[in-house]
């Protein structure tokens, strides 16, 4: 089981592409090399492969927490299956992982949903997905402010807030406050129910 990415960057037309693609390079870089583990193609397009699935859901949510960081935003699909061609792009992979993902992605945008999951058990995708999309009502509003909060709290798991005070450069009061605001509890909780059913779905 492995589990794909395939996102877009929202409005990136109206963006300019420098002011965008090397901070997505550096967002993507960080889970692992390109283009064997990612790739960004026709423009504004990536996909990421996420080997172990029970870490999909946090990696999707640190590469929007990034790009909202930046006053920009991503659409993404999580495809969760097998991978039955390796290739040397992730672009040319196959598998019902990338089927999945793939497929939902091209149904994103008609769906009106930024973030949303395919696995091979429907009943487990209406569950995930119900709470994704009640999830986004705030998360795709998350200020830059709060978003950079997630962002460094999801690669930094280990920190208090007293810690993670110096490295948003903020005292540990606003931490608190940026927590909240972020509802990072409920993204906690979301994601130890997530890591929960891909644990059930793998062990099958």
């Amino acid at each position: 089981m492995t589990s794909v990415i395939t996102g877009d960057i929202i409005d990136s037309r109206k963006q300019k592409s420098k002011d965008w693609v090397e901070s997505l390079k550096e967002i993507l870089a960080s889970f692992g090399e390109t283009p064997l583990q990612w790739e960004i193609y026709r423009g504004d397009e990536f996909q990421i492969e996420i080997k172990n699935p029970e870490e999909a859901l946090l990696a999707a949510l640190l590469i929007k927490a990034h790009l909202k960081a930046l006053k920009l935003d991503a659409r993404m699909s999580i495809g969760i299956g097998d991978k039955t061609h390796d290739a040397e792009k992730v672009s040319e992979s196959n598998g019902s992982a990338f089927i999945h993902s793939g497929e939902l992605f091209e149904t994103l945008k008609k769906l009106k949903v930024n973030l949303a999951l395919r696995t091979d058990d429907s009943a487990v995708d209406e569950k995930i997905n119900l709470m994704l999309q009640l999830a986004l009502t705030f998360i795709d509003n998350w200020s830059a402010q709060s978003a950079e909060f997630v962002a460094i709290a999801i690669e930094n798991p280990s920190l208090s807030q007293e810690e993670l005070a110096p490295k948003l450069g903020i005292k540990r009061a606003a931490v608190s406050r940026r927590q909240k605001r972020a509802q990072f509890d409920l993204i906690l909780s979301l994601n130890r129910y997530f890591r929960t059913q891909m644990n059930q779905l793998t062990t099958l």
